[in-house]
């Protein structure tokens, strides 16, 4: 078999643009150009919950004592400082209706400023920042806001296609009041020339719904001498829903 190349990858995109299953946009399960998912997107119908309310049984726990002031800030997590570019990320967390979500944990991981992730199977040669781990965890407030200081991250390579590199982004988890309210997401940066060349990011073939995962820059957010501002909201449910790494 030959070797994948980026113009495969971006033939098979072009192809599918505009596409989605069953017509809704929802990014489809078993997406070619990202090519893991042929291996491990689901086969089986969906399982259907009789008892929705069990559901939250199992749920995680946690509580207000749980989350410390300096778990928002990545940069102060270490005996040193990280290098990088130092970025404030934050935003408000609201439900269909626009009410803001209170009181719920927003977690984050990311790599570092030269794209690397602290993680055993990432082994490319970009150097690891000692004084930088790129996890973190905050409380939305009683309007929903949540925030965090951290480095903005590097763009690395990730082995789809040959010279495949995924852009600059942060993971974000947020578990809202419910199951239906629990997300796992990924924020970008805006002007990100990898953004045409992820088929990750492409997977999500409505544009509208692909802005909503792109940040803005807020000079208002940026602090003077210290750190650039960027904002970024989160819809959990509804038709404005913020989208999934995998769909909604």
């Amino acid at each position: 078999m030959s070797e994948l190349r980026q113009d495969d990858i971006d033939r098979e995109i072009a192809e599918l643009a505009g596409s989605g299953a069953g017509g809704s946009g929802h990014p489809s399960r078993d997406y070619a150009p990202y090519r893991s998912t042929l291996l491990r997107h689901p086969l089986q119908p969906l399982v259907s919950i009789k008892d929705p309310e069990a559901a939250e049984l199992a749920g995680p726990v946690f509580g207000a004592t749980d989350v410390t002031a300096l778990d928002n800030d990545l940069t102060r997590q270490h005996l040193g400082e990280p290098l990088g570019e130092r970025i404030t990320v934050t935003g408000r967390v609201l439900d269909r209706d626009g009410r803001p979500v209170r009181g719920q944990l927003v977690e984050v991981w990311q790599a570092n400023a030269s794209g690397r992730y602290p993680h055993q199977r990432d082994d490319h040669p970009a150097p690891l920042d000692p004084n930088f781990t790129g996890v973190g965890r905050c409380l939305t407030d009683d309007d929903g806001w949540y925030r965090f200081t951290t480095i903005k991250p590097g763009a690395y390579p990730w082995r789809n296609h040959r010279n495949a590199w995924r852009p600059a982004h942060i993971h974000f988890s947020f578990f809202g009041t419910a199951f239906t309210q629990r997300l796992v997401s990924q924020m970008y940066f805006p002007g990100d020339p990898l953004f045409p060349y992820d088929p990750i990011l492409q997977s999500v073939t409505d544009e509208s719904a692909r802005q909503r995962l792109v940040a803005t820059y807020r000079h208002d957010l940026s602090q003077p001498e210290w750190s650039l501002g960027y904002r970024w909201d989160i819809v959990l449910d509804g038709p404005a829903a913020t989208w999934m790494e995998e769909g909604r």
